[in-house]
């Protein structure tokens, strides 16, 4: 098992460090691809050895769990399918000008880093080491972000560092005082910030702190996740980094964040009490919600139209991790692995767009469908599987997420929620019209393809096709996962 955990974080180490010292080739391109199959491959193996329960590794500072296996397959999964279209994308880049064979390098390098970050985050049974690895994919996102270094790229790179900055340091915050709580609970000094450690001394830690800490932590890694009242850099980031990049960021790394609220949840609640952090969840979803709908209806920009569609995915995922139950739990896992796939094929078919047009307004691009079979198809699927219509996946969680709702009696958030569903369904699906069969602008461009990006778009197209027909082993991984994570049945 422990070198099943050493492979899935050193393989991007070591792509990462092999793509620094020898640039961006074709075997070190492959090698970053091979990497994620291996974050994939060792989150399958994991998930057959540790059928049997939690399992830790390095002296209790690694951990795996269903919840730890659910989340290397999402970002193995959507690992894959952006490091295997960043081929085709960094070679068109250089091919054109946008970049030279230092930013090749460093994007290579970097995207690396950024899954190894990502996988440290979600082994981790310390979350001193869960608060380095979050902060650590900050400073690597905010170099891939700017990658293009147009204005508009450095002016969302400052205000995803800034505000993200000041998320992570109110996370640092709550970190120190839950430390403080545990030791003065009895828990030895050196493991007080072990996830084992916390959950057993969970009752005896003072309310007060433990509710304040709860606070902090909430809003800390809200502000990774996408959530009111740090929300506001989402959008800037996803629409200016590389659309692979935003395939990571947007498909995974916002559940990573999520992942860790997820574990923190029955902390606070078994020292606190169950109502504070479902109040604050309910409060910060339906306000994200608010805001992603809102903004839906009125953006002009495809990229910042999948950015908000994040946002109200994430509100959605925070209200029903309130509910706080098995099902509950389960729904969001089965969501954020069907959200990951489907956004990750709308952002990779997107890049594809915006290399065609140079642009990413909704108004200069019309009759994709018409245009490009393999990009309308993968956009007509992408939306489907975002709208949370049958047979993929996001219908089945949607609708386990409101039974959950309503068998928590929190059907009074049940029905804002939906309303809010329902503008933004809108609002996708009219934008979405427009862009896979409106007019066509004059002077439109052909829509190129690379062949690694077709391969990635196909494969993520089957794997949402795949999941919303069957979720097979999986359905059991996701109940034992909401299980480890303390929920109730």
């Amino acid at each position: 098992m422990m070198g099943l955990l050493l492979a899935a974080i050193l393989a991007p180490v070591g792509a990462s460090i092999a793509t620094l010292i020898a640039g961006w080739r074709r075997a070190t391109a492959a090698l970053i691809v091979v990497s994620a199959v291996c974050v994939l491959g060792c989150g399958a193996a994991l998930g057959v050895l540790t059928r049997s329960g939690t399992r830790f590794a390095l002296g209790g500072l690694l951990r795996v769990d269903a919840l730890t296996v659910t989340m290397l397959i999402v970002i193995g999964s959507v690992a894959t399918l952006a490091t295997w279209a960043s081929i085709g994308y960094v070679n068109a880049e250089l091919a054109h000008g946008h970049t030279d064979a230092r930013g090749a390098r460093e994007y290579g390098a970097l995207t690396a880093a950024f899954v190894a970050a990502m996988v440290v985050a979600v082994c981790a049974n310390n979350i001193g080491i869960v608060w380095i690895a979050i902060e650590a994919t900050t400073v690597i996102t905010a170099f891939l972000v700017g990658h293009r270094r147009t204005r508009g790229a450095l002016e969302a790179t400052w205000k995803y560092v800034v505000i993200c900055s000041v998320g992570i340091a109110i996370a640092f915050l709550g970190t120190v005082l839950l430390y403080y709580a545990a030791e003065h609970a009895g828990a030895p000094a050196a493991a007080a910030l072990n996830l084992d450690v916390l959950a057993a001394r969970a009752g005896g830690l003072n309310p007060d702190i433990a509710r304040l800490a709860g606070g902090l932590l909430l809003i800390g890694y809200g502000a990774k996740v996408g959530l009111f009242p740090f929300h506001t850099w989402l959008a800037d980031a996803h629409s200016q980094a590389p659309a692979p990049v935003s395939a990571l960021m947007s498909g995974v790394l916002l559940s990573v964040a999520f992942s860790v609220l997820i574990r923190i949840k029955p902390i606070v609640a078994a020292a606190a009490g169950p109502a504070f952090m479902r109040s604050g969840l309910l409060v910060i979803g339906l306000a994200t919600l608010v805001i992603a709908a809102l903004m839906l209806t009125l953006t002009p920009d495809i990229k910042r139209m999948l950015a908000y569609s994040s946002m109200e995915n994430m509100g959605l995922i925070a209200i029903a991790a309130a509910a706080g139950t098995t099902l509950a739990i389960a729904a969001v896992l089965l969501h954020v692995l069907a959200h990951g796939m489907g956004k990750t094929v709308l952002f990779l078919a997107t890049g594809q767009l915006q290399a065609a047009h140079g642009s990413t307004a909704i108004a200069d691009v019309g009759a994709v469908l018409r245009r490009s079979r393999l990009i309308g198809l993968s956009l007509a699927v992408g939306v489907v599987v975002l709208l949370g219509l049958p047979p993929f996946a996001m219908f089945a969680s949607e609708l386990a997420i409101a039974r959950s709702l309503a068998d928590a009696r929190l059907t009074w958030a049940l029905g804002p929620a939906l309303l809010l569903i329902v503008v933004a369904f809108g609002a996708l699906a009219r934008n979405c019209g427009r862009i896979l069969l409106g007019e066509r602008p004059a002077g439109t461009p052909e829509i190129a393809v690379p062949k690694t990006v077709a391969a990635a778009l196909v494969v993520g197209v089957a794997a949402s096709l795949v999941l919303g027909v069957t979720a097979g082993p999986l359905t059991g991984l996701f109940t034992t996962a909401a299980t480890d994570a303390g929920a109730p049945r």
